[in-house]
């Protein structure tokens, strides 16, 4: 039998299109490690709050990218982002982390900084990471590219029994009101837009589950030797 091929897989979309679960259900049924980018700026913008920080000091901002050591673990079946030995998996949900995170990522500095991480962390294949500059820029070379897609009123529906089954507070209109002022900003900044790579494949999640999803791209890496 040939060794099992280890690819890369790439998904990208918008705030709240699935990414994250499809991604976790895709990585654990081929074996693969399984990586959240977003988390990794997410995990910038908690620090930068920690700090006492605002979003406009940037150098203070991209300092912070720099130095930061982010890992990802799985326990019990979760996986757990941790900062600087730190589990910060759940202060890094809030809404207020979300919207400065979206800030974080326009800066230059601090997506050099995570682009070179996300690329030590995927060097030699036998991941799947999501976010929204994966295919684009990170990994470019990707054998496997997805793009997903949502309306906004699905996608904030979502974050929002996401949030409540959490037992966060959270008002629905202002959720999908953030996601397409994030919309706007992540696809009109100078540096990796969100936007499709030409050979990604789009596929739109309105009406199907985490689990159908997960099936059509699983469909897709098998066909491409996983």
């Amino acid at each position: 039998m040939p060794e099992q091929s280890h690819l890369t897989v790439a998904i990208d979309g918008p705030a709240g299109a699935g990414k994250s679960t499809v991604a976790r259900k895709v990585a654990d049924a081929l074996g693969y490690t399984y990586i959240d980018s977003g988390a990794m700026y997410r995990a910038v913008a908690w620090k930068s709050l920690a700090e006492g920080i605002p979003p406009d000091e940037e150098n203070a901002v991209v300092e912070i990218a720099e130095s930061i050591e982010i890992d990802f673990r799985r326990e019990r079946g979760d996986q757990r982002v941790i900062a600087d030995g730190l589990d910060i998996t759940r202060m890094i949900r809030s809404q207020e982390v979300s919207h400065l995170a979206s800030v974080a990522s326009a800066i230059p500095g601090v997506r050099h900084a995570m682009v070179a991480a996300q690329q030590a962390m995927g060097r030699g294949g036998g991941v799947v990471m999501e976010g929204r500059d994966i295919g684009t820029v990170v990994f470019p070379g990707a054998e496997v590219k997805i793009f997903l897609t949502a309306s906004s009123g699905e996608r904030a529906r979502r974050r929002y029994e996401e949030l409540k089954g959490k037992g966060t507070e959270a008002d629905l209109e202002r959720i999908r009101a953030e996601m397409e002022e994030r919309d706007l900003r992540d696809s009109t900044r100078a540096m990796s837009p969100l936007k499709p790579a030409p050979d990604a494949v789009p596929l739109d999640t309105d009406g199907l589950t985490a689990g159908q999803v997960a099936e059509r791209i699983l469909d897709l890496c098998r066909s491409r030797g996983a």
